[in-house]
């Protein structure tokens, strides 16, 4: 790796984490009382909401009230992004006359946004009309995002709180996740955002002549115009990851410059990475924020350093024909393949792993245009779950259900009833941590090996070998942990996969929500045990340590043998080992 890409790697990570306190103590004061510093004006515009929708904002719900109230929002959103699809071709602001999308598809993009996991069979600017895009999309992107992170926020009452069953109230945390956090970052960034050229218009799109004619005769092009830096600013920053356009986050109108590509990226992991000194904050002691924060990072730089090596190795097949590959060349080195030359291989790599580290899943470059190795990464990060910074408060509950499972380990090996932060975690807890863990791996690889047992699954298929399997296995990765990126060479836009990979993101939201609230719950109405001489320390370097071996673990014990027939033999047979 040369000089520059460190530095620019370096860069990355410094502007992240500068930002995780002052943005981290101000969502903590937002959930802790509703009202910030200059955000305290938007107190009047909140409880004119809760009056509006017959809310009591004082009155706190148990575990199973949140979730059914977390359930039915959800399937009225999916209901509402479903029926703007079907019948965008007799409402407005569909200046193209797109027609309306299949039932199958519509589904699928309706599950998608509503999961936060933004995957995308379609082509947006072929496919979608400015209202579907703005009104459906768009809101799910903060609906979506404020979901997480009001489900986060219920999991870290349960630790702070004790002999009570109430863990807060679903409708306030969602408002004030929307009105306090999501909404004024978007509209920030999005005027940055269209400051660097980021389109924001209602113009039906343009038909321009091209310079260079072809046999003497000019050729035009249309150029697809819409409501564009509006959803980039908010699909990155709820890692949400759905693009306008067909190619994401490589096309010139959602990301034309390095300044909007390095914004964009700092943008994907800004929450998760500050939610983790709001944890710290809410439970009283800070040290625990910084220590869960300590060990995504230090998950993150080695998958970073791999990916960015394997990418500026290049590819030897194409060496032996004689394409230049130099990797000291900073944009022309390496693999090449299905990147923005604006952007190089440092930053499209560091994209990559970002947005896989996050539950994202918005793209710069083509994922499935990397190498073997450079694109197991991505992969990998996906299937530990997500909680690699993951996504907007979903990363977090992942990562502290991962502790869970680390404090109970320590216990067993001093026969200890295991604790943290002060609650005993016993039988409930870990059954519902279990469900947590096991349940994305059910999906994933239950799911690659349907695609590839039935006829439906292997039509879609059009690489053969070790890259056809790992194209169905990353679709499944990315379905079923709610990410939305593609390795592509996939034809996902048929009835078996919109379906199957539908019902996937289903279970992997909904499916792992219910249990997280399940174990805020039970913490609630525990006491707080009082630290003692046989208590383990939750902060220290030793459990850090363990959390990321446990982490690891898991993902290795339950993925290896899958990745071992895609990128790994992919790997071998690419350098005839």
């Amino acid at each position: 790796m040369t000089e520059q890409g460190l530095f620019q790697v370096g860069l990355y990570l410094l502007a992240l984490l500068l930002l995780v306190r002052p943005l981290g103590a101000y969502m903590a004061r937002v959930y802790a009382d509703g009202s910030a510093g200059s955000n305290r004006w938007l107190k009047r515009v909140e409880l004119s909401m809760y009056r509006l929708a017959g809310v009591d904002c004082n009155r706190d719900m148990n575990w199973r009230q949140y979730a059914v109230a977390m359930l039915l929002f959800n399937l009225l959103g999916i209901a509402a992004v479903f029926g703007l699809q079907r019948w965008q071709d007799i409402l407005p602001l569909n200046p193209q006359g797109l027609p309306a999308v299949s039932v199958d598809s519509a589904w699928n993009t309706a599950v998608s946004f509503v999961t936060n996991t933004n995957w995308q069979g379609y082509g947006g600017e072929t496919t979608m009309s400015y209202l579907t895009q703005m009104l459906g999309l768009t809101v799910q992107n903060f609906l979506s995002a404020a979901s997480g992170m009001a489900v986060l926020v219920a999991l870290i009452r349960g630790f702070s709180r004790h002999n009570s069953e109430r863990i807060g109230n679903f409708w306030v945390d969602m408002t004030r996740s929307t009105l306090y956090i999501l909404l004024p970052l978007a509209l920030v960034f999005a005027v940055i955002l269209a400051g660097q050229g980021v389109v924001q218009n209602f113009e039906p799109y343009q038909k321009v002549t091209m310079v260079q004619a072809q046999n003497d005769h000019p050729q035009q092009q249309t150029i697809a115009m819409g409501p564009v830096a509006s959803q980039v600013a908010i699909k990155q920053l709820g890692t949400n990851g759905g693009g306008f356009f067909n190619v994401n986050a490589a096309h010139p109108f959602e990301n034309p410059t390095p300044l909007s590509n390095f914004l964009e990226m700092l943008a994907i992991l800004l929450i998760p990475a500050a939610l983790c000194y709001s944890f710290g904050v809410m439970v009283g002691d800070i040290r625990q924020g910084w220590l869960i924060l300590a060990v995504m990072t230090a998950l993150f730089v080695p998958f970073v350093l791999s990916t960015v090596a394997a990418e500026q190795a290049g590819n030897p097949l194409l060496a032996n024909l004689g394409a230049d590959q130099t990797p000291s060349v900073a944009q022309a080195g390496g693999n090449m393949e299905g990147k923005e030359t604006r952007f190089g291989i440092v930053n499209s790599a560091l994209w990559a792993v970002a947005t896989t580290a996050a539950s994202n899943g918005s793209v710069n470059a083509m994922h499935d245009s990397f190498t073997p190795l450079g694109g197991l990464a991505p992969m990998a990060l996906m299937q530990l779950g997500e909680v690699v910074f993951g996504g907007v408060g979903s990363g977090l509950y992942g990562m502290l259900v991962f502790a869970l499972i680390a404090v109970f380990i320590a216990g067993l090996m001093i026969g200890r009833t295991p604790e943290y932060l002060g609650k005993k975690i016993e039988a409930f807890e870990m059954k519902m941590a279990a469900l947590v863990i096991l349940i994305p791996p059910l999906l994933v690889l239950g799911g690659t090996a349907l695609a590839l047992l039935t006829d439906a699954g292997k039509a879609s298929i059009f690489n053969p070998g070790a890259h056809g399997f790992s194209e169905v296995l990353y679709a499944f990765s990315s379905a079923g942990n709610n990410n939305g990126s593609a390795f592509a060479g996939l034809n996902a836009n048929v009835p078996f996969y919109n379906q199957v990979l539908a019902i996937a993101m289903l279970i992997a939201r909904y499916g792992l929500m219910v249990p997280i609230l399940a174990i805020a719950g039970s913490l609630a109405e525990k006491k707080t045990v009082p630290v003692g001489a046989g208590t383990l320390p939750t902060h220290t370097l030793l459990f850090g340590l363990l959390l990321l071996t446990v982490v690891l673990m898991v993902g290795a014990l339950t993925f290896v043998p899958a990745l071992a027939l895609g990128p790994i033999v992919e790997h071998l047979q690419m350098t005839g080992l």
